[in-house]
């Protein structure tokens, strides 16, 4: 027999036997004494001539094995331990994710930056065991997750992602996509790999179409989704050290930030079947995008590991337990007549 609940339950076995069998010793005798109070030793003889203290203790017997058997079952004791063997095969996935102040334009709500992280949110969901990477990039772009199955850490991950993530202003795409190619993929590999560009499009002349191009040598395709509104574009607001809120400025005049579409395309292009999705100013599911171009294409077993299982026995435990309660409940402290 196995323990597959909280062992720490057990200490209340220990409890029922050292606290609660002297609590039932010292009620039998409180009970004895208050009885003496009021008659004496032949006269209680006569009057409990009825009452079966054998019957007593069998009903405070039952409770507390109950007691204990409900505790039983309560660490799941299981038998039977069987090897299974279990394989994961997915692909290698990399959000590139721009942190640059442009993503604070409010043409999508609540930013373009909250509802990437909203969609990526959306997208670890559905995920069917595929391997998954963060890398945030403005003036500078930085690993934030490597590639991992453990969505619970990179969802930790993504929630400390700010325009704080990265030190210096400005958008390189380019160093992005170059970073994930040398630092995060597997270099040996030429297959099983993507990337999910999520920006508004600017960039600071970081030559992102040629490091698609020599990304796509080693089998790395771009999905690229464009945020923002490509026509009028939309304002950056900040907020100053006091708390006030304007506007980002520039020589003077407010900047309007407008998704750059043209030059997604570009990059898309320059990789082996490549997509741009252009949200703009509405709505997107990175879930259904992940379901319709990534988890229907060909995949590679990731990792294979051996699981224990067992037959889980708590139900026994917990069936007697009923039926010790219940006999309590039915048994009378009175002689049979």
């Amino acid at each position: 027999m196995d323990i597959q609940g909280n062992e720490n339950l057990l200490w209340l076995i220990f409890a029922a036997l050292f606290v609660l069998v002297p609590a039932y010793v010292y009620c039998f005798w409180r009970k004895a004494a208050a009885l003496r109070t009021l008659a004496s030793l032949d006269m209680l003889k006569k009057i409990n001539v009825s009452v079966s203290f054998r019957r007593q203790i069998l009903k405070a017997v039952l409770l507390l094995i109950g007691f204990i058997v409900i505790v039983v079952a309560l660490i799941r004791p299981v038998w039977n331990p069987q090897s299974k063997q279990i394989s994961r095969s997915g692909r290698d996935i990399v959000i590139l994710l721009d942190t640059s102040r442009s993503m604070l334009a409010q043409d999508l709500r609540p930013s373009r930056l909250e509802r990437a992280k909203i969609a990526i949110s959306d997208l670890v969901e559905v995920l069917q065991g595929d391997r998954i990477s963060l890398i945030t990039f403005a003036g500078n772009s930085s690993v934030k997750c490597p590639l991992t199955q453990d969505y619970a850490f990179f969802r930790m991950a993504l929630a400390d992602v700010s325009t704080k993530s990265n030190a210096q202003g400005g958008t390189v795409i380019g160093d992005a996509i170059r970073l994930a190619r040398t630092e995060v993929f597997d270099t040996k590999s030429r297959k099983y790999k993507d990337i999910i560009l999520i920006t508004d499009g600017e960039d600071q002349d970081s030559f992102p179409v040629q490091a698609a191009a020599k990304a796509a040598e080693d089998g790395v395709r771009i999905i690229a989704i464009g945020l923002g509104d490509k026509d009028q574009g939309a304002r950056i607001p900040i907020t100053d050290q006091n708390g006030r809120k304007s506007f980002l400025k520039y020589q003077g005049r407010e900047v309007w930030s407008r998704l750059e579409g043209d030059k997604l395309l570009e990059i898309v292009y320059a990789t082996s079947e490549g997509k741009y999705l252009e949200v703009g100013k509405g709505d997107f599911d990175l879930g259904q995008i992940y379901t319709d171009l990534i988890d229907s294409a060909e995949k590679r077993e990731l990792e294979s590991t051996t699981m224990i299982q067992y037959d889980e026995k708590f139900q026994i435990f917990l069936a007697l337990a009923i039926v010790l309660i219940v006999a309590e409940v039915f048994i009378s402290e009175r002689k049979k007549v």
